[in-house]
């Protein structure tokens, strides 16, 4: 099993645990701790989503105002239903939060990460071989 985390975010692989390969999980003493078990696919979907919208971001950044925001949202098929994701914040900081509403019988995940916490998951998520 690998383990990453840092302050508002958790990420554990263990391909030999089938079907839910994949544990995220964040929060903050605002919010209170989550965290949900992912399959390869959904993980998978995750991770290109996210990639998907830090690319976004990253070309807009020099179109922004230093006091402008930006809402960045997708939407993407994924193991038989749907994940929503977005990126909101501005320039230099933002945050990431997901929705998985997957098909019938089936369970259904949301969560989110604060603004150090998704650059943080982001970089993570990148770098791993799902």
């Amino acid at each position: 099993m690998e383990v990453r985390e840092g302050p508002g975010w958790r990420l554990a692989v263990d391909p030999g645990r089938q079907p839910f390969v994949v544990l995220v999980g964040g929060g903050d003493s605002d919010t209170g701790e989550w965290a949900a078990e992912l399959t390869g696919e959904e993980a998978r979907a995750l991770q290109r989503g996210v990639q998907a919208l830090v690319d976004q971001h990253r070309a807009l950044v020099e179109t922004l105002m230093e006091e402008e925001a930006i809402d960045l949202a997708m939407e993407q098929a994924c193991d038989g239903g749907q994940l929503w994701l977005s990126l909101e914040g501005d320039r230099s900081r933002w945050r990431l939060r997901f929705v998985l509403c997957p098909g019938p019988g089936r369970r259904g995940v949301e969560g989110g990460w604060g603004c150090p916490a998704s650059a943080a998951l982001a970089g993570t998520l990148a770098s791993l071989s799902l």
